[in-house]
Formats: C-alpha cells, structure tokens, sequence
C-alpha cells in the first residue's frame, strides 16, 4: 500500500491546525438541515478548507475513482467522512445511485462538481441531477486563505499556507427541480456558486 495518502493525510492536517478559521453562513447551513439533507457543493480547487472545517459530522463524500482523486479518501475517513467512489468519468452511475441512496437516507453528503479532472469550475450536471431526484437542497460552498499554494494542477488546488488565515462561506440553500429544463439548472447553480464566492472574499 502506498505511503502518500497517510503522509498527504498527515501534511494537510498539520496544516490545518495552524489555520485561524473564519466561518460564515453557519446558519444557512443549520436552517436548511430542518428541512432534510443538504448537498455541499465546492470546487475542486477550494475543497480542502470546507473538508476540514466539517469533519466528523458523518457527511458522505463523493470521490472519483481516479487515482489522483483516490488519494482524497484517505485523509476524508481519517476526518470522519463516509466515501462514496464515482464521478462523471469513472464509475459515475455507480457513484451517483450512492448518492442518491445516502441523501434519501437522510445524510448529507458533499461533492466537487467539476471534479474529477475538470474543466475547473465547469459543473457536471449528474451531481445536480441527484440532488434533485433526493429532493436535497444544495449548499455552496466557498473557500480562500490569506496566504497559499496553488498546486499545478488542472483545479489550481489552493493549500492554505501555515498560520493562515482562512475563510469558509456557506451560501444560500439552492432547491433545483427535477423536472427543470438541465441548462437552466446548471445555470443558477452557477450563479449560486459565484455569488457564495463574492460574499466569501479575502480573508
């Protein structure tokens, strides 16, 4: 078995708990749990921040499986997510009917929507097509440091720097429909993502 997902593990929460944590629209989140399970929703290049902040809630987390998206289940189980293996490119109905199973169920659950391998910040219309059909209403999420690295990487995988300051939005609760046209759909989601990104800003 590979060494890197313990050591990416071990390096990402090392990180981590130097962080100062701002957090915002911890509310929206709270309100929209009374009405059922919610879906997160971050781009793939902002995932780490959010990942941490809500760890060891039990939320289900939908990897892809390609292998450089696999080493994310590693740190995600450590942090107290279920992981649930899929995405449009791989295993994509399998991980979407698991989806779809973990929000009816009742559990929240969380995705990247241009994951795995993007194009970044370009939504994939299954995971909103799931939410839909699980009647879960989608929260976005947005994420971003006073102090970073980008990796070089297709995402441009932000890594929050040691003692940074690093701010987590929570936006307002999206409700899509199944029987909405899909272009429509992904375009006010699309809006919601960019204006949780406006209200994060700079820490």
């Amino acid at each position: 078995m590979s060494v890197l997902p313990t050591a990416l593990r071990a390096v990402a929460a090392g990180l981590a708990r130097t962080w100062s944590l701002q957090v915002f629209g911890e509310t929206r989140v709270h309100e929209a749990r009374r009405t059922g399970p919610v879906l997160f929703a971050v781009w793939h290049g902002q995932l780490l921040p959010p990942l941490w902040h809500r760890r060891q809630e039990g939320i289900t987390l939908l990897v892809s499986g390609h292998r450089d998206a696999a080493y994310l289940s590693g740190p995600a189980r450590a942090w107290g997510y279920t992981v649930v293996h899929g995405s449009s490119t791989r295993g994509g109905a399998r991980g979407l009917r698991g989806l779809i199973q973990t929000l009816s169920a009742g559990h929240d659950a969380a995705i990247t929507p241009d994951g795995p391998r993007g194009p970044a910040r370009l939504a994939k219309p299954g995971v909103l097509a799931a939410a839909a059909r699980a009647g879960a209403r989608v929260i976005p999420v947005a994420a971003t440091a006073s102090r970073s690295w980008r990796l070089r990487s297709w995402d441009r995988f932000v890594l929050p720097a040691p003692g940074a300051t690093v701010r987590v939005t929570y936006g307002q609760p999206l409700t899509l429909h199944a029987a909405a046209p899909r272009p429509a759909a992904l375009e006010r989601f699309r809006e919601a993502m960019q204006t949780c990104e406006d209200e994060c800003g700079a820490p």
